[in-house]
């Protein structure tokens, strides 16, 4: 795939997962795709763990809007610089539902192998989404 549909297909990822849009997971992300996310304790593989991620995000967070700061691509990665903008409707990491609209930066990286996801490094602000939660003091 060219540079471009490596771009496109990157950032399809984002309205697919806002939407829990499994049929574009089983068609663009691969059984073996991997997530590298620190800020996660369990593992996300292929669109089984997509999946369960949506699960306990969407179960957080509702009105999810994923505003896209700027985009590099080069080969076979993209890098997706973004803000991720929600409401805590639902409890998350232990935190019930605040009501608060949250605004937190997010950069994800992506590798791609023909026309599927195949690797993805997220780095969230995941402090200042829990602090913005409640859940962590400043």
């Amino acid at each position: 795939m060219s540079v471009e549909s490596n771009r496109a297909l990157a950032l399809a990822y984002f309205p697919a997962f806002r939407d829990r849009d499994e049929e574009w997971w089983e068609v663009h992300i691969a059984p073996e795709f991997v997530r590298h996310d620190a800020g996660l304790d369990f593992p996300v593989v292929g669109p089984a763990g997509t999946r369960k991620l949506a699960s306990v995000l969407h179960g957080g967070f509702s009105n999810i809007q994923y505003q896209i700061v700027q985009v590099v691509a080069e080969g076979d990665r993209v890098l997706v610089h973004l803000r991720q903008v929600a409401t805590h409707s639902g409890e998350y990491g232990g935190t019930p539902a605040t009501g608060t609209r949250t605004d937190i930066e997010v950069m994800d990286l992506f590798r791609i192998e023909g026309d599927k996801l195949v690797e993805h490094w997220a780095l969230m602000d995941n402090l200042n989404l829990l602090k913005q939660i409640g859940a962590v003091k400043e």
